[in-house]
């Protein structure tokens, strides 16, 4: 397996691939290539059969999603081509049709629930920046100190989803919740390059999982939505901003879509009511 993943990391560097999507792709080929093992079957004598025995095994016994399986198929299709150098049909191992589910958009009024009854302010600011900002939870994550300007009210977001970088809002509120953590938990002699979540190793910044379970204790704390999630800010920032008539496109740069069609999708979530919109039914009744 070290020889395979050795020809892969060649690829991954002349590529320059960002080390996230390496994680993953890597990640996901051992897992094919122990299952091949574990089936007495020699990697390098994969055929497209076995693939596509291994794509049933992730939707029927592993009871992976569309979205999730087509990821173990590109990085599978890596594997296959580059390192195996076999044609890739996709007639036979077609892609997955992915099912778009309406996520949950809870009230502004939900959210600052959320928000006041946080009372470490480390748990804070990471829920004022989710919120506050549209930020995905693994960038809220990987923020440094230098990212956050008080003076433009920005936040920078480095090498973020599909090797991107970006700016978006910084709001005031958010800013006050971060200058009272900043006070407490930071130490005096800290570096701009240092992360602004460190995790229990300082050297490394908070973990991703971290964040999701407090959102959910705080959730379930308060007997709200339990389809709510740390990225349900993030739909929610983009949903409210569409209400409160910012321009999509501006939304679009901020969130970091590569596409505004993405964006506009949230006009299907907001609140009509906020929107100025009258139903007939009560324009005719009057």
């Amino acid at each position: 397996m070290e020889n395979y993943l050795e020809e892969i990391n060649l690829y991954f560097e002349l590529k320059d691939t960002p080390y996230s999507s390496r994680e993953s792709y890597f990640r996901r080929i051992k897992a094919f290539i122990e299952f091949m093992q574990n089936k007495g079957k020699d990697p390098v004598l994969t055929e497209e059969k076995d693939i596509q025995q291994y794509i049933l095994y992730l939707k029927k016994e592993k009871g992976l999603t569309a979205g999730t399986i087509n990821n173990y198929s590109s990085a599978i299709r890596l594997f296959y081509t580059r390192i195996l150098e076999k044609k890739w049909d996709p007639n036979k191992i077609p892609r997955m049709k992915i099912r778009e589910k309406m996520p949950v958009i809870p009230p502004k009024e939900d959210i600052l629930a959320i928000l006041n009854a946080t009372t470490n302010l480390k748990h804070k600011a990471l829920i004022a920046l989710l919120y506050g900002s549209g930020l995905r939870v693994s960038e809220v994550a990987k923020l440094r100190i230098r990212d956050i300007c008080s003076k433009t009210m920005r936040i920078r977001v480095e090498n973020a989803k599909h090797d991107t970088n970006r700016y978006t809002i910084l709001s005031e509120v958010s800013l006050e919740v971060l200058r009272q953590y900043f006070k407490k938990y930071l130490s005096s002699d800290f570096k701009f390059e240092d992360w602004l979540f460190p995790g229990q190793n300082p050297d490394k910044h908070i973990d991703i999982k971290t964040i999701k379970n407090t959102m959910i204790k705080l959730r379930n704390r308060l007997e709200l939505n339990t389809k709510i999630s740390a990225h349900t800010l993030r739909h929610a920032f983009a949903s409210h901003s569409l209400e409160n008539g910012v321009d999509p496109v501006f939304i679009q740069q901020m969130l970091g879509h590569k596409t505004l069609k993405t964006t506009v999708k949230y006009l299907y979530m907001t609140s009509k009511s906020l929107m100025g919109i009258k139903s007939p039914l009560d324009i005719s009744s009057r």
